[in-house]
């Protein structure tokens, strides 16, 4: 099977400013709604993590101070990716997080106690589906493994769960 990955990009609207603290939105609610619907639940369903990225300010854009080197973010990466191929090794077509399917999600993303409150409360507050519990299951062990953690903790829980913005209720209007 081939492995891929989707990245796509919109606006929160119309005009492209409902969520720009510094420029005023033009459309009504309606219209954010009816641009919105554009994409269906089932297909953004599917997208494993969706974030909103604000505009970036010109004095931080034009900074000299830059965040983590990407030859460390790089290494980090690999390192996960070796540990996942080797989680997965004994099982034929599964090499990466991405891959696993409920069965796996249940075996190699075992929750405690917290972790599972944290899930339960985002599942029902946000009205998350089945398929987002486990979404925010293999995305929280990518997370571990990011910091090489052997078992997933509330903090991992927590971060995949902001991965589902699109899934809160400020999307819906």
């Amino acid at each position: 099977p081939a492995n891929f990955m989707l990245a796509a990009a919109m606006n929160p609207c119309p005009c492209g400013y409902a969520t720009d603290p510094s420029r005023d939105c033009r459309c009504n609610s309606s219209q954010i709604q009816r641009y919105r619907s554009k994409i269906s639940g089932p297909l953004l369903d599917r997208i494993d993590i969706h974030i909103e990225v604000p505009s970036v300010k010109w004095k931080e854009l034009s900074s000299e101070r830059s965040g983590e080197p990407s030859a460390e973010i790089r290494d980090r990466v690999c390192l996960a990716r070796l540990t996942q191929r080797q989680r997965f090794a004994h099982r034929k077509g599964l090499y990466s997080n991405a891959d696993m399917q409920t069965r796996d999600v249940e075996k190699y993303c075992t929750l405690d106690d917290e972790c599972m409150n944290l899930l339960r409360h985002a599942i029902t507050s946000l009205g998350l589906s089945a398929r987002a519990f486990h979404r925010i299951q293999k995305v929280a062990r990518t997370i571990a493994d990011l910091e090489q953690s052997e078992q997933i903790h509330a903090p991992h829980i927590s971060e995949a769960i902001q991965y589902r913005s699109m899934d809160r209720e400020q999307w819906i209007l």
